[in-house]
C-alpha cells in the first residue's frame, strides 16, 4: 500500500435502488446504506477502502436528493463530511449524466485532476490487491487513458456484462476491443476459456480533461444540456434534469472512445446485485449456509437466511433464500432470487408502501419508526438528533400524546416553551392551535432524544 496520499479524486455513484435485494433494500433506503457485511454500510466500506490511497477530503458522492442526509451521516461516521462533498441528482438518469454532473461540479474547484469512479454499493475482498490496482489505474489515467477495471471471471456468470481485451498497453493494461451484453451460459463459458474477457465492473479512472473531450466528441448534446442546467445556480432543476437522456457511461462513451483500456483485476469483487451474489461472496458455515440474525436452522443446507428483527426457524430446506424484515418476508429458490425485482414492480403497481420505504424512515432531524398502525391510531418511536428540530404537521383531525423515554427536549406550542424530561408527556392537538404556528420538538442536548408518539385519528 502507498505510504502517502495520491492527489486524485474519487467519485462514488450512490444513486441506485437495489431492487434485487428487496426487502432489505428499498427506494428510500437503498442497498448502499445497508450494512450487509460487518458494521459498516456499503458506502462506508467503499470510502474506507479508498482512504489508504486517496484523501478522504477528495471523496465526492453523487446521490439522489432524498438520500442526502443519510449519505452525509454515513460519511461523517467514517471520517468526516464537509459541504460540497455530496452532489445531488433531483432524479436518476443513469451513469453517464451522474458522472458528467460529478465532473462538471468538480471542475468548479479544480482545473484538471485524475478522477476514480466507483459504484458505492460494491464489495471487494482483497483490499491490498485493490490498492495496487488503484495505483496502476491512476498512473494510466495520468497518461491520458480512460481506464476500466476488468474483473477476471472465475466462473461463467450470465448476470454481468463482459469486456474483451486486446494487446498489452502499459502497467498491465490491455487495449479495449469491445463491450459485450450479458451472455447466455454457453457464451459465458466460451469467454472464460478465451482468457481475454473480463466482467464489466463499472469502475473507471480518467483525467477530467480527457473524459470531457470524449463527451464533447460523442455526447455533445448531453454536455451542452448539463452545462446549461448547472449555469442556472446551485439548485438543479428537476424538470431540466429529467429531460436528460437515460444513458449509461458504457453506451455514451466507453463503446465509442479510442482511449479506453482494461486493467485486468482479481481482488475478490462483487457488485452484490442479488441475494445469490451476496451469498456467493460471504463465508459459509459447515452446512454451506449464510446465516445472519436470530435464526434456528434445522436440517438446512446451501441457504441464505437473514432475520435481524425477528426469529426465523427453518426445517429441511435446501438452496433457499429467506429474508425477514419488520414488515416483509421474502422466500425464494437461491438461483432465482434476482427475480424479486418483478415482485417489487408488482408492489409499486399496487401502491404498496413496502416497495418504497421501511417502517423506519430517516430524516434530516432524526428517524421515525412505525411500531403499530390501525385505522384509528398509530404508535411510533421518534429519535431526534442533538441540536435538531422536528416540526409536527398541522392536523385538525388527529391528536397526539408524546412521551419522552430518553433525553430532554423542548416543545414549542402556541408561542410557549415547555421542557420535557424522561417519563414526562404532553398532548398535542391542533384544534385550538393557531394553524400558522407549527408545533416544534427541539433537542438542545448533546445526546439523541427518544420519544414515543401515539397519534389518534378522530376522523375515523
Amino acid at each position: 500500500m502507498p505510504d502517502h496520499k495520491i492527489n486524485a479524486y474519487s467519485l462514488l455513484l450512490a444513486g441506485g435502488t437495489g431492487t434485487r435485494l428487496w426487502p432489505v433494500s428499498r427506494e428510500l433506503y437503498p442497498k448502499q446504506l445497508v450494512s450487509f457485511i460487518g458494521r459498516d454500510s456499503l458506502v462506508q466500506s467503499t470510502i474506507k477502502r479508498l482512504s489508504p490511497t486517496l484523501d478522504a477530503e477528495n471523496v465526492r458522492i453523487v446521490c439522489g436528493t432524498e438520500h442526502f442526509h443519510e449519505i452525509a451521516r454515513h460519511m461523517a461516521e467514517v471520517g468526516g463530511f464537509s459541504e460540497g462533498q455530496i452532489i445531488c441528482e433531483p432524479s436518476g438518469r443513469n451513469t453517464a449524466p451522474a458522472i458528467l454532473l460529478g465532473i462538471l461540479t468538480l471542475l468548479q474547484e479544480t482545473s484538471d485532476a485524475v478522477v476514480c469512479v466507483f459504484p458505492a454499493d460494491h464489495v471487494i475482498r482483497d483490499i491490498e490487491n485493490f490498492q495496487e490496482q488503484l495505483m496502476s489505474a491512476i498512473r494510466l489515467a495520468e497518461m491520458g487513458h480512460i481506464v476500466t477495471f476488468g474483473i477476471r471471471p472465475n466462473y461463467p456468470e450470465t448476470g454481468y456484462g463482459y469486456i474483451e481485451g486486446g494487446d498489452e498497453i502499459a502497467d498491465g493494461a490491455l487495449s479495449l476491443r469491445r463491450f459485450v451484453e450479458k451472455p447466455d451460459k454457453e457464451t459465458a463459458a466460451a469467454y472464460l476459456d478465451a482468457g481475454n474477457f473480463f466482467w464489466n465492473s463499472g469502475m473507471f479512472a480518467f483525467k477530467t480533461s480527457v473524459i470531457l473531450e470524449e463527451f464533447e466528441a460523442f455526447q455533445p448534446a448531453l454536455l451542452e444540456k448539463m452545462r446549461a442546467i448547472l449555469s442556472q445556480g446551485e439548485k438543479i432543476s428537476k424538470k431540466g434534469y429529467g429531460q436528460l437522456p437515460n444513458i449509461s457511461i458504457d453506451y455514451a462513451i466507453m463503446e465509442n472512445t479510442q482511449k479506453g483500456v482494461i486493467l485486468p483485476s482479481d481482488f475478490g469483487w462483487s457488485d452484490i446485485g442479488s441475494w445469490k451474489s451476496l451469498y456467493d461472496f460471504l463465508p459459509k458455515d459447515e452446512n454451506n449456509n449464510v446465516i445472519d440474525g436470530d435464526v434456528i436452522a434445522k436440517d438446512t443446507e446451501n441457504c441464505f437466511i437473514m432475520g435481524r428483527k425477528r426469529l426465523i426457524a427453518t426445517n429441511h430446506i435446501r438452496n433457499m433464500v429467506v429474508i425477514g424484515t419488520p414488515d416483509s418476508v421474502f422466500v425464494s429458490d437461491l438461483e432465482s432470487s434476482r427475480d424479486v425485482k418483478s415482485i417489487v414492480e408488482q408492489l409499486r403497481e399496487k401502491g404498496r408502501k413496502e416497495y418504497h420505504k421501511h417502517r423506519t424512515v430517516h430524516h434530516s432531524w432524526g428517524s421515525y419508526t412505525l411500531l403499530k398502525q390501525k385505522e384509528d391510531f398509530e404508535v411510533a418511536r421518534l429519535i431526534i438528533y442533538p441540536g435538531a428540530t422536528l416540526e409536527l404537521e398541522n392536523n385538525t383531525t388527529a391528536v397526539s400524546r408524546v412521551v419522552i423515554i430518553k433525553g430532554t427536549g423542548k416543545i414549542v406550542k402556541d408561542k410557549q416553551t415547555r421542557i420535557l424530561k424522561k417519563g414526562q408527556s404532553t398532548v398535542i392537538s391542533f384544534e385550538s392551535q393557531d394553524a400558522s404556528l407549527p408545533v416544534k420538538l427541539k433537542n438542545t442536548e448533546e445526546e439523541a432524544l427518544h420519544l414515543i408518539q401515539i397519534k389518534m385519528n378522530w376522523a375515523m
